[in-house]
């Protein structure tokens, strides 16, 4: 099967990475079904939620050990918002619910600034990145993720202090901010994954 599969989990935002998948005119299908996920070409998970939420939706499905295998295996997988957030170990959202431990780390809470960060900020990749254009992009978080090996870390951005905007770990790219939201500067970043 040679489809992009964005991962359907009972949250995240479907819809506009849908559209920006047929404005690209890439095919792609919303499937939460284990064997769809496990043949696909590339997976998308996308943000918007709650991370146990997230993870116990995960659970619910049997997708959790799906997830892992196909990262496991180098299926490029592209994480977006909670999609990051959820590929590390835990989170002070819900401190008792792990995360599914593909990177080692943390995910925290901002304690400065107005909480949730609303709105565009500029994202400057880092010497590891490989699909991001240096340029705004758009946010809603109140939490950041905080790699154990900051030699993954892709792109930073300042919010009362620079975070983690976004990773690279073999196949696994993950960004904090929502490029499907991002105009030029996301269809650029969603053209130069979909094309690695």
């Amino acid at each position: 099967m040679n489809k992009t599969i964005v991962v359907d989990y009972d949250a995240g935002n479907l819809r506009s990475v849908a559209n920006m998948l047929t404005f690209l005119d890439v095919p792609f299908e919303i499937s939460s079904d284990k064997n769809m996920i496990l043949k696909a070409e590339k997976i998308i998970f996308p943000g918007q939620g709650h991370f146990g939420q997230a993870m116990n939706n995960l659970e619910k499905k049997g997708l959790v050990p799906v997830i892992r295998e196909c990262c496991d295996k180098g299926i490029p997988f592209l994480g977006i918002c909670i999609g990051l957030q959820i590929l590390f170990e835990k989170s002070e959202e819900a401190p008792n619910i792990k995360g599914l431990g593909i990177l080692k780390g943390e995910v925290k809470k901002f304690t400065q600034g107005k909480i949730p960060q609303i709105g565009w900020n500029k994202v400057i990749p880092t010497s590891v990145n490989k699909y991001l254009p240096e340029d705004y992009f758009y946010y809603v978080n109140s939490y950041y993720v905080v790699p154990e090996d900051e030699s993954i870390i892709s792109a930073y951005t300042d919010y009362n202090g620079k975070f983690c905007a976004a990773v690279q770990s073999g196949s696994v790219t993950a960004v904090q901010f929502h490029p499907e939201k991002s105009s030029n500067a996301g269809l650029t970043f969603f053209k130069n994954w979909i094309n690695q």
